[in-house]
């Protein structure tokens, strides 16, 4: 048996094991929730875990389009980067698929970064990667309205506002459009307007991939937790505003049951 079949194999039996462990933690969290340390609200108020929702379906999409761009244009020397983009994405998202029919099993399959994994280890080339790399692309298409529609439901069900999509598509133009017009990857692009969108400067960049990535956790973590230290002090003095008023109402009609009291024994 041809070993490149034997390796097909084996990361199949891998990518199962993962998908499987990973589904149970998911679920196990979820079971769970009412751990203070695994619920979410403990955290962050309710408001702004909708509007997070909202956002990590346009980014999972955004993710997506990243690695079809780099598929298709091999952007760059940075190839290994990329190839360890593609299975970390690929891992994160075997575990997001619900398993209810036989088409999303198809859709774990074709997500199984099968040619990533032999590049790390084989970099073999025949007929099988080809066609495992077209089915990879297929599927990361499909995924976009996948997440996307997993988007205007969540948005739908939950009542809220689809004004994050101009956000959103103020950002993923922008990042595009750096790309182009200042000659830079993906990569470079993205941390350049996440630096600009936070007033954090153009120009800051770093100088390696950990480091940029890291740039990146720290400018987004500080954005998204600004804005929960903004919406939970707005919902404390909104709080503490409507305490006091209750207070009041609370003891104006103590002050009226005692008149009625009074009136009532003085008509005895």
């Amino acid at each position: 048996m041809d070993f490149s079949i034997v390796f097909f194999i084996i990361s199949l039996i891998l990518f199962s094991m993962w998908t499987y462990l990973s589904k149970y933690i998911i679920k196990y969290i979820r079971k769970n929730s009412h751990i203070r340390i695994l619920n979410l609200e403990e955290y962050i108020p309710v408001e702004e875990i909708h509007t997070l929702k909202q956002v990590s379906y346009l980014i999972m999409m955004t993710l997506f389009i990243i690695d079809i761009f780099y598929q298709l244009t091999f952007q760059g020397n940075d190839i290994l980067f990329f190839i360890c983009y593609d299975i970390i994405l690929s891992l994160i998202s075997l575990s997001l698929i619900r398993t209810e029919n036989i088409k999303s099993y198809l859709v774990l399959f074709g997500l199984m970064p099968f040619v990533s994994f032999d590049y790390l280890f084989l970099n073999s080339n025949n007929i099988l990667l080809v066609l495992m790399l077209i089915i990879h692309f297929v599927t990361l298409v499909y995924l976009i309205f996948y997440f996307y529609d997993k988007f205007k439901r969540y948005t739908k069900s939950n009542g809220l506002s689809y004004a994050i999509l101009l956000l959103f598509g103020i950002v993923f133009v922008s990042f595009i459009w750096t790309s182009f017009v200042e000659d830079v990857n993906l990569l470079d692009s993205l941390v350049m307007v996440s630096n600009a969108f936070t007033s954090n400067g153009y120009a800051i960049l770093g100088h390696t991939i950990p480091g940029k990535i890291n740039g990146l956790f720290l400018v987004w973590s500080g954005y998204v937790l600004s804005g929960v230290g903004t919406a939970t002090l707005t919902i404390a003095l909104i709080n503490k505003y409507y305490n006091k008023k209750f207070d009041e109402l609370q003891q104006s009609i103590d002050e009226l049951k005692e008149l009625i009291k009074q009136l009532e024994d003085e008509n005895k």
